[in-house]
């Protein structure tokens, strides 16, 4: 593969390189480049938000790229401050353990284990010594780091900045000077944090890394980042059946998103898809279909996909819901559209009084699956085929 071919796949969906030329030189010397992702085992359970990165991952790694997987066992004892208005509380130790065994589990249905070299930052980290620790601060001001958006508005607003959170950048810089780093890649929100490492491998006299920074994938409901608390995320040990239902509710326009970030096929097949689904020639439903079989297989295997796709029709169109589903849109509440708002906004029940009681009675059907909370809410982009009873069914968006 030439040049240009393989800076083609690097490209795609990634959001910068920093800087190309760099790799472009690197590229051209002509060996594999040691290419590092760092992970955090902060939670048991990873989603597709995790696996956009996860995928570039792969994509190097048939370039014939060594993929270096950090977890982050020693910063995630100090819990990464970016984004974030308050100091996070530190993992215990046992908790660190228990997620690093779940994130090898999950991330090898993605990379390929013969090729992938797992390594943990406590290794070199815990024997740094206080004396090592205070040296490697030596290396940053307090300036720099309050250039750092999250950092400088908790300065700002006079919020607590703990001392020990200046420290995860610097050691997270310190992971690819011992590492020796050609490249590393995190979400947009992880820039400061990869700029370090550069800066800090230029202090060591190592060649800077090259950065390559992935957007953020939305969630189901198309506007806020996919995440297990919002509700609006698919995670990659779900029941194949689950994952399936959850990919055929995104919108059509959330669709070509995930296509791009999360699919393996070529981009121009993709474009291609979306052509024909434009003109009319193909249901975006069933390009869809063929979304949510790529995933599911990826997770559960071949043949999991056909068999979710074949429990999802069965589920919709075999219980008399026709294909051509009147669309109805009903507005958004800041905080989530209850369901009984939703429900009478859709002109599916008279009241919310209503609602509340077919709820009670479980009549309500939320994409086939039976929902009795009064409570749950629905954010802005999200879109449902909701059934109430046997006769009362709609395709609502919540704009």
């Amino acid at each position: 593969m030439d040049l240009e071919e393989q800076l083609g796949i690097i490209r795609r969906g990634v959001d910068e390189i920093l800087l190309e030329d760099e790799l472009r030189e690197r590229l051209q010397a002509g060996r594999p480049l040691r290419i590092k992702a760092g992970f955090d085992p902060t939670a048991p359970d990873l989603h597709l938000g995790h696996t956009v990165l996860l995928n570039k991952l792969r994509q190097l790694q048939e370039l014939g790229h060594e993929i270096i997987f950090l977890i982050g066992d020693f910063t995630g004892r100090i819990g990464d401050p970016t984004g974030k208005t308050a100091t996070r509380p530190p993992l215990t130790e046992d908790d660190i353990q228990t997620n690093a065994a779940t994130y090898q589990e999950q991330v090898f249905r993605i990379l390929d284990p013969d090729r992938t070299r797992v390594v943990f930052n406590s290794t070199w980290t815990s024997d740094l010594g206080a004396a090592g620790i205070v040296q490697l601060a030596a290396r940053h001001t307090v300036a720099r780091m309050l250039e750092r958006d999250d950092f400088n508005k908790r300065y700002t607003g006079r919020q607590p900045i703990a001392i020990h959170e200046f420290l995860y950048p610097l050691i997270q810089g310190h992971d690819s000077v011992v590492l020796k780093a050609d490249m590393e890649l995190g979400g947009t929100d992880q820039k400061f944090n990869l700029l370090v490492g550069r800066e800090l491998q230029k202090q060591y006299g190592q060649p800077p890394q090259v950065i390559l920074t992935m957007p953020i994938l939305e969630g189901l409901d198309g506007i806020q980042k996919m995440s297990k608390s919002l509700g609006n995320y698919v995670g990659v040990q779900e029941p194949p059946d689950d994952m399936f239902g959850k990919i055929m509710s995104i919108s059509d326009d959330l669709m070509w998103r995930y296509y791009e970030l999360l699919s393996w096929r070529p981009l121009v097949e993709v474009a291609a898809l979306r052509a024909v689904a434009e003109s009319g020639e193909r249901n975006p439903r069933d390009i869809k279909f063929a979304l949510g079989e790529e995933l599911v297989d990826r997770f559960h295997g071949p043949g999991a996909g056909a068999r979710a796709r074949q429990g999802f029709i069965a589920r919709f169109q075999r219980h008399q819901l026709p294909d051509d589903l009147p669309e109805v849109v009903v507005q958004p509440w800041e905080d989530g559209l209850p369901l009984p708002n939703l429900l009478k906004e859709a002109a599916l029940v008279a009241s919310t009084t209503e609602a509340r009681s077919l709820l009670r009675q479980g009549a309500v059907r939320v994409d086939g699956e039976r929902i009795e909370d009064p409570d749950t809410r629905f954010l802005s982009g999200a879109r449902h085929v909701v059934q109430v009873g046997k006769r009362r069914v709609a395709s609502v968006r919540v704009a």
